[in-house]
């Protein structure tokens, strides 16, 4: 009877020592639970959704830019060489309804410029030629507005009988561009706010407010048109650019929003 007696005591004690440590396990799973749910988000649940929206108008001015490029013994006589040269295309643009304002000096350089001479030299023996000073070079950027489309392609062929070059090709955009891009905006918003309803309805929530906002925009892209190595061949040629059909087009302005939106 007393093996019996241990036996069952034994028994007892493993059993209080596995019971012990199954709820010792317990507690640690808990509290390792406990500490992994507080780096768990537990804020509200958000959607985000995208809205685009395009206005489309025909552009109001057209731009382009031409060079001026004049040479002198000096500074001096350079710079006055090419003032006058400018003010004979400045004159024409503004007799031909182009305003003050719309015409920008954009660049203005004034360099030396070189000739190279080459020097006596020791038979067998390599001599770099001589750089010499002669004179000064004045090199003059200017831009060009103009807002009667019907007179653009005659301006751009006119710079260039008055000495102008390096004439850019003509481009087509939109001046003010503000109430443009607030159409825009307001049809992405629009746009934004359909694709969260019906997402909210797809998802089997509600949205409850916006959370968030944010507005990427993009300008109108310019209609480039006739102008560039075309204008200055047809120049060569001595051909006129009035009878050539210079095409405004249509320019588009569109605004994208991102929207986040707390849903239930």
């Amino acid at each position: 009877m007393e093996p019996s007696f241990f036996s069952s005591k034994t028994n007892r004690t493993l059993g209080s020592l596995v019971l012990i440590a199954l709820l010792v396990s317990l507690i640690a799973y808990a509290g390792y639970t406990l500490k992994q749910a507080k780096y768990m988000y537990s804020g509200p649940t958000t959607i985000t959704v995208l809205g685009t929206g395009e206005v489309k108008a025909t552009p109001d001015i057209g731009q382009f830019n031409f060079s001026v490029m004049a040479e002198g013994e000096d500074a001096g006589s350079a710079q006055q060489a090419s003032d006058s040269k400018i003010k004979t295309i400045f004159d024409y643009l503004k007799n031909n309804g182009v305003e003050e304002k719309d015409i920008k000096t954009s660049f203005y350089n004034l360099n030396p410029k070189y000739r190279y001479e080459n020097q006596l030299c020791v038979e067998g023996q390599y001599c770099s030629p001589n750089r010499v000073q002669d004179g000064f070079e004045v090199n003059q950027m200017v831009t060009v507005k103009v807002r009667d489309l019907d007179k653009a392609g005659m301006l751009l062929a006119g710079v260039g009988d008055f000495g102008a070059t390096n004439i850019s090709g003509l481009q087509f955009t939109i001046d003010d561009t503000d109430i443009l891009k607030e159409q825009a905006r307001a049809i992405a918003i629009a746009d934004a706010k359909a694709k969260a309803k019906t997402l909210a309805s797809e998802l089997g929530v509600r949205v409850v407010k916006m959370v968030g906002y944010y507005e990427n925009e993009n300008g109108p892209m310019p209609y480039y048109g006739y102008g560039g190595d075309m204008a200055e061949e047809a120049m060569v040629k001595n051909a006129s650019l009035d009878s050539v059909s210079v095409a405004a087009g249509e320019n588009t302005v569109t605004s994208n929003v991102n929207i986040t939106y707390q849903v239930r």
